[in-house]
């Protein structure tokens, strides 16, 4: 039976949705691939050594970058507290990539091993830095309204978006209703 309507599509999935598993994907082929290459031409001794080793220096390079930027925000809310201006500090800059160089330094195989090391490099991490703010501000800038971006230019600039939430106030003062067997109220309407 014909009704002359359109048939409701099913969305259409994202590239992000569809790549990103296949990246992976390979990305885990290649790195046992390479392992297993690296062991059969300088034995699994070496290879176990490389990885346990990768997992140390992650450690440390995590622990460290987390101790830093422990350290700055503590030094901000000490500033903020005094009523001093902050200063422009950006010794603490590059937290976030410092935390995933160790952390891919913790996953076991070469290839993150080696990404892991090229963002322990400063000049690297500055790059990457400057062009993530790039792009951040880029995106918040063409945001259509009620999207992420636009929420997040709402809340940067204090403006209410006029929802109105319905609701009931209950206060701990108010005197106790007559008929308490009556249940709660029905909520509000206009």
């Amino acid at each position: 039976m014909t009704t002359g309507a359109t048939t409701p599509t099913a969305p259409r999935r994202s590239r992000a949705r569809t790549f990103v598993p296949l990246g992976i994907a390979a990305w885990l082929v290649l790195e046992i691939w390479l392992l297993t290459v690296v062991a059969g031409a300088a034995g699994g001794f070496t290879v176990f050594a490389l990885l346990v080793a990768g997992g140390l220096l992650g450690a440390v390079v995590i622990k460290r970058a987390g101790r830093r930027a422990f350290r700055s925000l503590s030094e901000t809310l000490q500033r903020q507290q005094s009523g001093t201006a902050p200063a422009e500090d950006r010794s603490g800059t590059g937290n976030g990539f410092l935390m995933l160089g160790g952390l891919l330094l913790m996953l076991p195989g070469l290839i993150s091993d080696a990404v892991g090391l090229l963002l322990l490099v400063p000049p690297v991490r500055t790059a990457l830095g400057r062009r993530a703010e790039r792009s951040l501000e880029r995106r918040v800038r063409q945001a259509t309204p009620g999207s992420l971006g636009d929420a997040f230019q709402q809340a940067r600039i204090h403006r209410p978006d006029g929802k109105v939430v319905q609701g009931e106030v209950v206060r701990e003062d108010a005197p106790a209703r007559s008929h308490p067997e009556q249940g709660p109220r029905p909520p509000l309407t206009s």
